[in-house]
């Protein structure tokens, strides 16, 4: 179960207050729905591309038709050059078309309900606050006091210079992370910083950079300005949160620093267990299908195990479940009469394979002797 309360710090790293852990961290987190959606949304923001409309039907080629021995494939006219003759338009051909262009009005958008990408963000916010999630998607937050992080609004202006000037100073950015215990992540990020492996390098996409803290916002009075050069640091508003933000890559854990007053609207914008989201029209937070998934627990529990292990249970235990269909004695219980049954059969038919197969030896050989006797005595000819 998620905490009740969650500490509110200053941007010296001190805790100054708490506020109520909103009940959107209780959602369920399903890996599943957050992948599926995200890959139809990553889909939404593709480049379109195709081939040019001409390409491979740049010459008047015409095909020399039946009686000459060659394919009636359309051929280059002209002479004195290799290019004369050769076969053309054809995709088999040297310098044709491609078998079914690309067009750009190719369905490059997907559509998406709104209610499973608002269950998907539920999940990517509820995996935020688990410790385990956010370290395996490779987050350094060894040195951070407490997950969710929130920081109270002062972390929205920053200090005046000289002149009385507002300074959005990404110095001041990089010392309150460092009071935070978050700047580790941010220095990991800026070292995975290199160069594509692949033909992207020449397509205005040349380096790669692992992700670092996302900070959520209410109101920005500068903060946008001060972290937005820091490396692999990402931010967004609490009213707009992209699930391509909150699990970058479909993978859940996304380390996130909260201001105070972005994390108090959740409520609100995602709604309760006891209430409907008031900006979210008809959306209700889902709910876990499990209270407890601890399924290892659940096994080992000595209700469960008293049905599986009967005969290490107490005497008190309920009694194994039986297939009536194949034991005898679960047949005998549900009929009484099956008993005489069983009596009939067995002395009906040998008990074993062994003793069947002896008296089956019997039969041939008392037939066998049948025979030779008749043959002896003439009755029977061959």
């Amino acid at each position: 179960m998620s905490r009740p309360r969650v500490h509110v710090f200053t941007v010296d790293g001190q805790a100054a207050s708490d506020v109520n852990l909103p009940s959107v961290f209780s959602a369920p987190i399903r890996s599943d729905v957050v992948h599926y959606v995200h890959t139809l949304m990553s889909k939404n923001s593709r480049q379109p591309y195709s081939v040019s409309y001409e390409a491979g039907h740049q010459t008047p080629a015409v095909s020399w038709g039946t009686g000459r021995a060659v394919s009636r494939i359309p051929r280059v006219p002209g002479g004195g050059t290799s290019r004369s003759g050769q076969g053309a338009f054809g995709n088999m051909c040297r310098g044709g078309r491609m078998f079914s262009p690309t067009k750009i009005w190719r369905k490059w958008h997907k559509k998406i309900s709104v209610n499973q990408r608002r269950f998907a963000v539920s999940s990517a916010l509820a995996a935020t606050a688990v410790v385990p999630l956010v370290m395996a998607r490779g987050h350094r937050i060894e040195e951070v006091p407490e997950l969710p992080l929130v920081v109270n609004d002062s972390i929205n202006k920053f200090e005046s210079n000289s002149n009385g000037n507002k300074t959005h100073s990404t110095r001041q950015a990089v010392e309150i992370l460092k009071k935070l215990g978050a700047f580790v992540d941010v220095e990991k990020s800026g070292d995975s910083k290199k160069i594509r492996a692949g033909s992207g390098k020449a397509r205005n996409r040349r380096y790669v950079q692992r992700k670092g803290p996302l900070i959520i916002y209410s109101e920005s009075e500068g903060l946008h300005r001060a972290f937005r050069n820091v490396p692999g640091v990402d931010i967004a508003n609490v009213d707009n949160l992209s699930l391509l933000d909150l699990a970058p890559g479909g993978h859940l854990g996304r380390f996130c620093i909260w201001t105070a007053g972005a994390f108090e609207r959740l409520d609100s914008i995602f709604g309760t267990y006891d209430s409907e989201a008031k900006e979210k029209s008809g959306f209700n937070l889902p709910r876990s299908q499990m209270s407890n998934t601890d399924l290892a627990r659940l096994i080992n529990s000595d209700e469960v195990q008293s049905i599986v292990n009967p005969a290490e249970a107490s005497a008190t235990a309920i009694p194994q479940k039986r297939n009536p269909t194949r034991t005898p004695a679960a047949k005998v219980a549900l009929n009484p009469y099956h008993k005489a049954v069983q009596a009939r059969e067995k002395a009906k038919k040998p008990t074993s394979i062994k003793s069947k197969r002896k008296e089956e030896k019997k039969h041939a050989k008392g037939r066998k002797a049948f025979y030779k006797q008749a043959v002896k005595e003439g009755d029977v000819k061959f």
